[in-house]
């Protein structure tokens, strides 16, 4: 029996009737309690997975053992992940149990993916789950990093990843789920646990330079920093979720609490090499008149207005992040910003790991007052 066009075309459409009627009647049941069919989870299962294999394709993947990647990573994954999907020696929250479908807890699932397909899902989240999209979109930096955890995830214990996660907190046996603030007056115990996370209660980070220092920066720096996060003129899909909801008082305190801490010593770690320091050291110095680039230390010297950051004595790594963001335009920030993005696009890559390489060798300064 031929089905003819005619035929088809009130096939097609009583079907289209039929499911606009079983719509309207409401007799599906939308309720999160109701579950999915099992038919209809393996479908949505299946979609997805298609879905996103075929939009990662193309995505190159950046080498991901550093351990500040993976630090950084876990940092964003204790407060931003775990509430959902559960960590070593946390349980996922029982309001997330409620959602339908469940965030699954992750060591099942991460080695299914390849790791650009990881990262497609972290930056932009999946439809119809709960699973949000990346705060800071421009930031592939940051969703890399917590790619980078995600494959460590399934190496780690409640110690090993308290360690990451919590840094000296896990050390000193302190709660880790405490409010970030609380009574920000002389003494900072409590107040300071969600940023000495990351940042340590003396502003100078982990070492590795998973996370810029913070002492020796000037009090006026640091808050127009934390208010451009908080206003989203600054793109980060860490800091910006973490200021959230936090009032210009309370980060005013904050700002007040790092300005205070003394930097260390010594630089922040070995020169790669002395041709490369040389390299830097003439540009922070003398600039690159051909190519109308400034010297770094005119604005970031010893004399710096306090609403420039002090370079000195910062991770290279992080300089160098920061540098190519500011070139890419992925970075935004405070009203200067626009200042580094012109400077930032006159260097190319050899130029910024010199630059960064010389800074991060010298020792570091004291805030401006």
């Amino acid at each position: 029996m031929r089905i003819g066009i005619k035929e088809l075309v009130l096939i097609l459409a009583a079907l289209a009737a039929g499911g606009l009627l079983f719509a309207w009647s409401g007799i599906f049941n939308i309720a999160a309690s109701s579950g999915h069919w099992a038919i209809t989870k393996w479908f949505l299962h299946y979609t997805m997975h298609q879905s996103v294999e075929t939009h990662a394709m193309g995505i190159e993947t950046p080498p991901l053992d550093d351990i500040a990647m993976v630090q950084r990573g876990a940092g964003h994954y204790a407060t931003g992940c775990a509430p959902c999907h559960g960590a070593p020696g946390t349980e996922r929250s029982p309001v997330a149990l409620e959602m339908t479908p469940h965030p699954p807890t992750l060591v099942p699932h991460i080695e299914v993916f390849e790791p650009r397909e990881l990262f497609w899902i972290v930056k932009n989240g999946v439809k119809y789950t709960g699973m949000p999209a990346w705060a800071g979109h421009e930031r592939d930096d940051e969703v890399w990093s917590v790619v980078a955890f995600l494959l460590r995830l399934d190496e780690l214990d409640e110690a090993g990843y308290r360690e990451l996660a919590h840094g000296e907190a896990a050390r000193r046996g302190e709660p880790l789920d405490g409010p970030v603030l609380a009574a920000l007056g002389g003494a900072p115990p409590e107040p300071l646990a969600g940023c000495a996370r990351c940042h340590g209660r003396d502003g100078n980070g982990r070492g590795t330079g998973a996370f810029p220092r913070l002492s020796g920066q000037s009090e006026a720096y640091l808050l127009a920093s934390l208010l451009a996060y908080a206003r989203e003129t600054r793109n980060s899909g860490i800091m910006t979720p973490a200021v959230s909801g936090i009032g210009e008082g309370e980060l005013a305190r904050l700002a007040a609490h790092y300005a205070r801490q003394a930097p260390p010593d010594t630089g922040s770690g070995p020169a790669p090499d002395e041709e490369l320091v040389e390299q830097g050291r003439r540009i922070a110095r003398d600039g690159v008149p051909v190519d109308g680039v400034p010297a770094c230390l005119s604005c970031h010297g010893e004399r710096r207005r306090p609403v420039y950051p002090a370079l000195a004595g910062q991770h290279a790594d992080y300089l160098a992040g920061q540098l190519r963001l500011f070139r890419d335009g992925g970075r935004g920030g405070t009203p200067f910003a626009h200042l580094m993005e012109t400077v930032a696009r006159r260097l190319d890559d050899g130029q910024i790991e010199a630059v960064s390489a010389f800074l991060a060798s010298l020792p570091p300064e004291h805030a401006t007052p």
